[in-house]
């Protein structure tokens, strides 16, 4: 039987950093994780969906290079490379993230585990049993797509993100439900490689979580690029038939029928809770989500759970936060429990879409005096010379102490511009520091200095 500090069950962007920030800390660790390391997120969600986007954003130039003069007039398209190349990037950092493993000297058990006491973990591999013992045990197995009733995926009609990933072809037709940050990433890239795209989102929105306006400029964007978007629509039944697929759909009582050669399940996801012994250990769970204290410890402490099994936000960064959260806590230090307020969102489509902090609806609802500034890209110098001005940086601050209780960015590179403003709110900066902070000429960061400059009436540039 082996004997550790600490074991890690499952090994994503939150287990495995969990188990290198222990592992520094001087602790003997074992992670045990039956799939490549890595998790959902480096083999079939985060890292491969963005090499795939990459290859969009490039056949989106070839296509419109006569914008810069250049003149493509024969090009040819192989899926099979786009979709490889994503698989080699993936692959590459998996094997990666096995060198961490093994350069912390940490103990990598491949194997299905489940937890059978507060300090033990029967792993099971090739039919054999092997029980792990640990005086910590860190929770992070991760979620799958959520599925409703009537809307199983079968793997080749109806899919998920993961069959999206690895389709041989485009479809000519595909049926997108759910306009969250998964259904609209994998609606531009299919839409850029040419087939026709339905959107179909229950909310008055597609990306309901974001501002309003955010929401508003990428569906306009989406509409002019040829997607079709149904809002406050649901889907009542999936019908298979040998050569297509038929979606019925219903909006305020009448009832429409789209048809497709393959439906994706968009509709967001659900933790990995069950069978891994749970119940067993009187570990408290919530909505299918394990309940958590601010240090990760759920009701049995010397457990704690990270990542999509905790809930919301189900993000990869916060996966990863929480793992050092989890780790240095289980190590016997005291840290800085995760700051929820100033996560940031992103969604990698054209136009990307990042944001943090309150919408501009929810920072009224809540009670504050706002302002609100906004900066478009239209003006901006770098994105004229660039080729693409399409979005804006929307700010919100309060008006009685100038601090930051939001941004909001859609347009190039959105995703990159955000981390200034997650710094900028955990240091309590007010409106003054953004706007007052020489940024660089021309840059697409200077929106961000206008956007703090226009809510207190101050832009120069618009």
């Amino acid at each position: 039987m082996a004997k550790f500090d600490i074991a890690v069950l499952g090994g994503g962007p939150g287990g495995y950093v969990a188990a290198i920030r222990a592992a520094q800390l001087g602790k003997k660790i074992v992670i045990i994780d039956e799939g490549n390391l890595g998790g959902v997120c480096l083999n079939w969600g985060c890292i491969p969906t963005k090499a795939l986007l990459k290859n969009a954003e490039v056949l989106h130039s070839v296509k419109n290079s006569k914008k810069f003069g250049i003149t493509i007039p024969e090009y040819e398209v192989d899926f099979g490379k786009t979709v490889k190349r994503s698989r080699d990037v993936s692959q590459r950092l998996s094997k990666g993230i096995e060198f961490l493993m093994k350069k912390n000297k940490i103990t990598h058990i491949i194997g299905q585990g489940k937890i059978k006491l507060a300090n033990a973990i029967e792993v099971i591999h090739d039919k054999k049993k092997e029980l792990v013992k640990a005086d910590k045990i860190i929770i992070a197995t991760g979620a799958r797509p959520k599925i409703f009733s009537g809307m199983e995926p079968d793997g080749k009609q109806v899919i998920t993100s993961k069959e999206a990933m690895i389709l041989k072809e485009p479809p000519q037709r595909m049926v997108i439900i759910g306009a969250g940050a998964i259904g609209v990433e994998f609606a531009y890239f299919y839409n850029e490689y040419g087939s026709q795209i339905h959107l179909i989102e229950m909310m008055p929105n597609i990306l309901p979580v974001e501002d309003m306006d955010i929401s508003k400029e990428v569906e306009k964007s989406f509409k002019k690029s040829g997607i079709k978007i149904y809002k406050e629509t649901k889907v009542t039944k999936i019908e298979k038939l040998k050569t297509k697929v038929k979606v019925h759909a219903e909006k305020d009582g009448s009832s429409q029928v789209i048809d497709a050669d393959i439906v994706l399940n968009a509709v967001g996801v659900t933790g990995n809770i069950e069978n891994i012994g749970l119940e067993a250990i009187g570990v408290v769970t919530d909505r299918g989500s394990i309940t958590i204290n601010e240090f990760n410890q759920t009701s049995v402490p010397n457990i704690y759970a990270i990542g999509d099994v905790s809930g919301p936000p189900w993000l990869a960064h916060v996966a990863s936060a929480q793992g050092h959260v989890a780790a240095e806590h289980a190590s016997g230090h005291t840290p800085t429990p995760v700051d929820y307020t100033n996560i940031p969102g992103c969604t990698y489509c054209q136009p990307q879409v990042a944001s943090l902090g309150f919408t501009e609806a929810v920072a009224k609802e809540k009670g504050y005096e706002i302002k609100v500034g906004r900066f478009d890209f239209r003006s901006s110098g770098k994105a004229l010379a660039t080729g693409d001005s399409t979005g804006f940086v929307k700010i919100i601050f309060d008006v009685q102490y100038g601090e930051l209780l939001g941004c909001h960015i859609v347009g190039s590179e959105a995703t990159e511009l955000i981390a200034e403003l997650g710094v900028a709110k955990a240091l309590e900066s007010t409106w003054q520091e953004i706007a007052l902070t020489v940024h660089a000429h021309p840059t697409l960061s200077e929106a961000v200095m206008e956007a703090a400059l226009d809510a207190f009436g101050q832009s120069v540039h618009q």
